[in-house]
């Protein structure tokens, strides 16, 4: 019995070892977290509140959604930023492509002169509303991370000076470590 036991603890133990290998890396503390609460309006129309827990200064995201309602044909109609944390973004990409039913959002903190950056802490970004193209009802919604083209998957990019005593700065050397892939996580409505 032992030896059978052993072998079942090894072969989960090699299950388990890409998991680990690809595992989220966060260099500033903890994992951060996005969430996508899925939440029906009536029967053709949906909306998607895409909420960030980050604790560290962030300037950039990207966020693409892949929708899915069974049989029925989705689209992103349109996202409402006012009263995010994301409102004072220079720059809110909202890009729908219908053929492969994907949302791309592309969110940037500073363009220009300014000191915009997304400051620690957590709340709703942005809210995503869906429809039906053909007019059909949804019955179901189902949202995931994707990769869309050119090269948009999900991701979060922390500013390179982060404050704090002292100060936590990222060489130039190690720009890799400004990348951070977030915990994706799914609220589907009861």
């Amino acid at each position: 019995m032992t030896q059978k036991a052993n072998f079942i603890s090894a072969i989960a133990l090699v299950c388990l070892l890409p998991m680990i290998a690809v595992a989220q890396v966060d260099h500033f503390g903890k994992q951060d977290t996005l969430y996508a609460d899925l939440s029906k309006i009536d029967d053709k129309n949906w909306k998607i509140d895409i909420s960030y827990t980050n604790d560290e200064w962030v300037e950039a995201l990207s966020i693409p959604l892949r929708l899915d309602g069974g049989n029925t044909r989705l689209v992103g109609d349109s996202a409402i930023f006012t009263g995010g944390r994301i409102e004072s973004f220079d720059f809110k990409g909202f890009r729908v492509d219908t053929a492969i039913q994907c949302v791309t959002l592309g969110l940037l903190a500073n363009l220009g002169p300014n000191e915009n950056v997304l400051p620690p802490g957590r709340g709703r970004l942005v809210t995503v509303f869906v429809s039906s193209p053909d007019d059909a009802p949804v019955k179901t919604l189902d949202v995931d991370t994707t990769f869309t083209r050119p090269n948009n998957n999900l991701m979060v990019v922390v500013k390179r000076i982060q404050p704090g005593e002292p100060p936590d700065t990222i060489g130039h050397d190690r720009e890799e470590e400004k990348k951070i892939i977030p915990v994706w996580v799914v609220t589907k409505p009861e």
